[in-house]
């Protein structure tokens, strides 16, 4: 089983590291990856884009000169799509770009790009988010501590926590949403993960090595 980083409320590292669920086996399938992130941004496409044909753009209803008699080449209309201001062949017209996606592949591409970020060691569970109101600065503190200062870093909580979204709902970097509600396009976009430990469920858990004690590292509760 994969393990990653684990933090203090505070962000002090432990010693130990976090055993993740099995479903973090470590595999990463680019197939359902690509399948997903593209249906993800096509599904995000309006398509409200029109352009006009001959028959749409206004005038041209007359022959701009005679059939015979001046040299030139015969011309029936001025909105040909060869002039200036005329008609446009084979332009874009409104459509939708939508991308269905069976469901498994959905959340096979979604296990992938957690495993992705876990196999990089940019994975990290903490034990809470202790936000009593929004406060930016404390998050950004939470940041500097795990060394993440000027990275993209998604910010998963087990629950709807407004405090903490609104912590960073003004960082550019920093995007935060519920655990359950993260897509593979999300994962991928962030290079580093804050996980909430009660998101993972029960089937994860903190290891303790038998060398170290569950300190943390220079950042514990009681520094």
């Amino acid at each position: 089983m994969l393990k990653a980083h684990h933090v203090s409320p505070t962000g002090g590292k432990k010693r130990s590291k976090f055993t993740l669920p099995a479903d973090y086996d470590g595999q990463v399938s680019e197939g359902a990856l690509y399948h997903a992130v593209r249906a993800l941004l096509s599904n995000q496409r309006q398509g409200t884009h029109s352009t006009k044909t001959r028959a749409e753009v206004s005038g041209g209803n007359q022959k701009p000169w005679r059939q015979k008699g001046t040299g030139r080449a015969r011309q029936g209309t001025t909105r040909a799509p060869h002039w200036r201001g005329g008609g446009v062949v084979f332009g874009p017209k409104p459509r939708s770009y939508r991308i269905d996606l069976p469901r498994k592949v959905k959340r096979l591409a979604r296990r992938s790009a957690l495993n992705a970020r876990a196999n990089d060691g940019a994975l990290y569970v903490i034990e809470r988010f202790d936000f009593e109101q929004p406060k930016t600065k404390q998050l950004l503190e939470l940041l500097a501590k795990l060394e993440l200062t000027g990275k993209k870093v998604l910010v998963l909580t087990a629950e709807l926590q407004p405090a903490v979204y609104r912590s960073g709902r003004n960082l550019a970097n920093v995007h935060v949403m519920q655990y359950a509600e993260v897509t593979a396009l999300e994962v991928l976009w962030a290079d580093a993960l804050i996980v909430e430990e009660a998101a993972l469920g029960s089937n994860g858990s903190a290891g303790v090595d038998a060398s170290t004690s569950g300190e943390d590292e220079g950042g514990s509760d009681d520094a």
